[in-house]
This record gives C-alpha cells, sequence and structure tokens, in this order.
C-alpha cells in the first residue's frame, strides 16, 4: 500500500515500525542491500534498506562478514605474541590499537615507559593518525563523486608512511609498541624528515580548504544532512570527531590524560552543528591539531632508553588481576579490558572498539533521507568495518 502523510509522520516520530507494512499492488517501497560488497561502505558491511523510491524509509547495518575472534585469539596467545593482532583491527590508526593494548599490560603489571619513548609514542601515533584521517578524506570525497582529492591524500600519505616506516619497518599494520616502550628508537634521518614533512603539510592544508572544504558543490552534499544530536551520540556511545562534530570537546587525551599528552598544547576541535559537514570539518582541524603535538614532541624529545630494561619477553607472566586503559584513536576512545590469571597469556581480553558506536547511531540517523545523502553519512562516519567487526 502506498505510504500516506500520516505514515510519514510515524516515521519521523521513529514508531513506523512498530507494525508490519504489508505490500499491496501500488505499493512503491522495495528493500535492497547495500553491501556486503558495496563500494560506499569500505569493506564487508551489508545494509538492509527498505526504501520508498530514493528514500530510506528504514535503515539495518548486518555486521559479521569479516568477523576474526581477535578477542578468543588472545586467549591462546602470550602478551607479546599477541601484538601484531593490534595492528590488525584497524589497519588505518594501528599504532592507537598498538598504544591501547601495551597501556593495558603496563598499567596491569605496574611497568614503568622510559620518557623517551612516551614521546616517540606520541610522534609516531599522531603521525598515523593524520594518514588515517588522509585515506578518509580522499575515500569519503571518492564516495560523493570527486576523483582528484584522493590523490593528493594518498601522494601526502605515502610521504608519512615514508617517515614511519624508518622506525617500524612497516607501512599499514604496525607492531612497533612493546610492554615498556618501542620496538627500535627513532634516527637521525626520521627526525631531519619529519621536521621537512610537518611545515610541508601545513601548506597543503589550505589548498584542501580551497579545493574541496570550500566548494560549493562539498557544502550542498553535507550541510544539514545527517545530523546526528549530542543525545543520539550519547544514547549509541559515540565518540571521536562524531562526537566532537557534535559540539562536545572529548578527547581521551585531555579528559583521561595518558603518556605526555598534558604536556603538550593542542586544541580539541569541535563543531556545533551536528552534521556530516560538522564532522568533515573536525577531521580536518585535527589534521592540523596532530601536526601541532608531533612538532613539540620532536623539539622536546629527551635522550634516554626506548625499552625498559627487563621489559616482558614471549614467556612472560602478568600479574593476576583486572585492568582497563583507554586511548583516542583516529574514529574515538578505543578501550582494551584486560583479565588475568597469572599465568603468559590473558585469561579474558575485550577490545572496545569506537567504530562500533558510531555505526550505530547510522540506522537512526538515515531514516527519511535520500540513498544518495545516506552514502555521505556513513561516510561521515569514518568506518573502518575490520574495527567494527574485529
Amino acid at each position: 500500500m502506498p505510504l500516506t502523510e500520516q505514515d510519514y509522520s510515524q516515521l519521523i516520530a521513529g514508531d513506523y515500525y512498530t507494525r508490519r507494512v504489508e505490500p499491496g499492488p501500488d505499493d512503491r517501497t522495495m528493500i535492497l542491500n547495500m553491501g556486503p560488497q558495496h563500494p560506499s561502505t569500505h569493506g564487508v558491511l551489508r545494509i538492509i534498506v527498505h526504501i520508498d523510491g530514493e528514500y530510506i524509509l528504514k535503515a539495518e547495518p548486518v555486521l559479521g562478514y569479516l568477523h576474526r575472534m581477535h578477542e578468543k585469539m588472545a586467549e591462546v596467545k602470550t602478551y607479546i605474541q599477541y601484538m601484531p593482532n593490534m595492528g590488525r583491527v584497524d589497519y588505518l590508526h594501528a599504532l592507537a590499537w598498538n598504544w591501547a593494548y601495551v597501556g593495558a599490560v603496563e598499567r596491569l603489571a605496574g611497568i614503568e615507559v622510559p620518557e623517551r619513548a612516551e614521546y616517540i609514542r606520541v610522534i609516531t601515533a599522531e603521525l598515523n593518525r593524520i594518514t588515517s584521517h588522509l585515506v578518509w578524506w580522499g575515500a569519503f570525497l571518492l564516495d560523493l563523486g570527486a576523483f582528484t582529492p584522493i590523490l593528493y591524500a594518498f601522494e601526502d600519505r605515502e610521504k608519512i608512511l615514508d617517515i614511519l616506516q624508518i622506525p617500524t619497518g612497516s607501512r599499514l599494520t604496525y607492531s612497533y609498541f612493546r610492554p615498556g616502550g618501542v620496538a627500535a628508537d627513532l634516527t637521525e634521518e626520521f627526525v631531519t624528515r619529519l621536521r621537512e614533512f610537518v611545515p610541508y603539510m601545513r601548506g597543503r592544508l589550505p589548498m584542501y580548504r580551497d579545493l574541496v572544504t570550500d566548494n560549493i558543490i562539498l557544502r550542498e552534499r553535507l550541510e544539514g544532512v545527517g545530523p546526528i544530536p549530542v543525545e543520539m551520540c550519547r544514547r549509541y556511545g559515540a565518540t571521536g570527531p562524531v562526537l566532537r562534530g557534535s559540539g562536545i570537546p572529548y578527547d581521551v587525551r585531555r579528559a583521561e590524560p595518558y603518556s605526555i599528552y598534558k604536556r603538550l598544547d593542542f586544541e580539541i576541535p569541535t563543531d556545533p552543528e551536528c552534521d556530516s559537514m560538522g564532522r568533515y570539518k573536525v577531521r580536518m582541524a585535527e589534521m592540523e591539531q596532530s601536526l601541532r603535538i608531533v612538532e613539540q614532541a620532536v623539539e622536546a624529545l629527551p635522550e634516554g632508553p626506548c625499552l625498559v630494561k627487563g621489559a616482558p619477553k614471549f614467556r612472560w607472566k602478568a600479574p593476576a588481576g583486572e585492568t582497563y586503559f583507554a586511548v583516542e584513536g583516529a574514529r574515538g576512545k578505543i578501550g582494551v579490558h584486560l583479565l588475568s590469571d597469572g599465568s603468559n597469556k590473558p585469561y579474558r581480553c575485550k577490545l572496545r572498539s569506537p567504530g562500533f558506536s558510531n555505526m550505530s547511531v547510522f540506522a537512526e540517523a538515515a531514516q527519511g533521507v535520500l540513498i544518495a545523502d545516506a552514502v555521505a553519512i556513513l561516510g561521515s562516519l569514518d568506518l573502518v568495518i575490520p574495527e567494527i567487526d574485529r
């Protein structure tokens, strides 16, 4: 049966699906699948959409196509052996997951991290945050029909990967942090190239703004689209740029300070508009703030060891107990909850994925919007499906 004006009123009120819609001979609605191989889902995410013409009546995300049992794998690996898993949860900001895990192990065992290692962690994690935002920026605009920006994004990202490869030996799935520090010290080449990169990247951001951010076509596609008010963020537990794009300056680096972040001068970008453009602007501003952090940290980099003496080795046994450690990832709050029985393997490991909470707002935010706008909303959430499925 055709949808009436009353149906749409009920839809906006959120109670349309309290009754079943029985199709009739004149029914204009249909059910389609976006994914699990749809290009805008960036991974194997399936979204069941009930549509009336171009308008979405209901959207239901379906997960599980990429579940790799990371939490279960922790129970059969030693604490050190489990480290490479962290680079494969969120491959775009792998060093944040490295940090969340080693931070939990260090808190559990009372391990003090050398000062130099803390600075190295901040420098590398913030560089990795910029690479994550660059991939989001290029891919998001590609979803919206703009091809050129992704070429610029990956050109600049490659420069950062060249720098990060020097100490880490990797370009994507990093396994660089260790309980008690980092696996290798920074070299003179790293510091020199980093000091050259920071002003270069600062010069690129105005070009990004002129080319894309101030472009009327992009603004028409994002402004007022997909409003996610603070109350909705709180109901679903959304964090990171999604929450800050709704005007709340919550950032783990400030709210629950860890490492040396409280010594550094940087701002927490927010936007009060709550729409897709607000979330876009927050991430663009965060790249500038990460450059500020990196610049300060490399100038204040102290001498000393990068790994504590007697750091945990392969068969190291953690003391019995329970701990939780959180960091600020590119997509929001990452948390690792460890439960130890005193053996060399975690008894239980729970990973708090920010993407799962952020994705959960999509079903509500997409009600009543055009399919094209749903793609914009989905992209503004910056989802990494391997992180959500774990």
